[in-house]
């Protein structure tokens, strides 16, 4: 379980780590000019925006998703992020999971990078979130599972996801290209993976995250996290476990503040 601190904390960010291929394919030499979680301000953020395992990723902005980054960079914290993860009118739910994965696998990207000085291969010699533990395999170029350190796990993790996601046959660019029938399959599958990350970084990071002052910062990167995944249903309960508590906390406060009539309809 969650230790109680971590259950009861307001809020919190998270990051990545660093040396990864220098000007991969797909991916801006520049951090993306709109913020995906704007909600919540942290210098501890400002101070670690380039330090990134992978260079962040950016959608053109001519591309079948033009109306989309329009939208966002219109609305920028304008919404609470119950309405923020909904499915927009006349929007496909395809392209609508598309375009929130790219902004969250740049949010985790930065959580890796900027937590390589407290996940190292001494701190972290295995993959793990209190007594759940996970070995690397990516189901094509590995099918048997390794037993990796955390940070190679989670860099190893993030070049998978920047493959998945720079392959337009899997994640089309140009209007009019239509998703794979499996697309949806290979979401999850990717969300399934990027939740461990979450899931170590609080059971083992989370006392470091808060004496430098990102708890805020992690808690909201994770709150985003979960009210999405919940939203379509893309990860089992069974694959939760470790982080529980405070997804059960998370939602239990969204669902109070819907019915209190404080969400904010899109």
């Amino acid at each position: 379980q969650v230790p109680q601190s971590v259950v009861g904390a307001g809020q919190l960010y998270v990051m990545g780590e660093a040396n990864g291929p220098p000007n991969a394919a797909g991916y801006s030499s520049t951090a993306p000019t709109a913020v995906p979680f704007p909600e919540v301000t942290s210098s501890w953020r400002e101070d670690r925006k380039n330090v990134t395992l992978l260079p962040p990723r950016k959608l053109p902005a001519e591309s079948r998703y033009a109306d989309l980054i329009e939208a966002r960079q219109r609305t920028l914290g304008s919404m609470d992020l119950a309405a923020q993860v909904r499915l927009p009118t006349g929007c496909s739910e395809e392209e609508w999971l598309a375009f929130n994965t790219v902004d969250l696998f740049n949010e985790l990207n930065l959580l890796v990078g900027a937590i390589s000085d407290m996940c190292t291969e001494h701190t972290c010699p295995t993959m793990s979130a209190g007594s759940f533990g996970w070995q690397w395999a990516d189901g094509d170029k590995v099918k048997t599972p390794q037993p990796l350190s955390a940070p190679k796990y989670m860099e190893k993790l993030l070049v998978w996801v920047e493959s998945q996601l720079a392959d337009e046959t899997f994640l089309p660019v140009q209007p009019g290209q239509p998703f794979l029938p499996n697309f949806k399959k290979g979401i999850k599958v990717i969300y399934k993976r990027l939740f461990r990350i979450y899931a170590h970084v609080f059971h083992t990071h989370f006392k470091a995250m808060v004496d430098s002052d990102a708890d805020a910062h992690l808690n909201h990167s994770f709150k985003h996290f979960v009210y999405f995944v919940k939203e379509f249903d893309l990860i089992e309960e069974s694959e939760l476990e470790p982080m529980a508590d405070l997804i059960n906390l998370l939602m239990r406060k969204r669902d109070a503040e819907a019915s209190a009539g404080g969400a904010v309809s899109p």
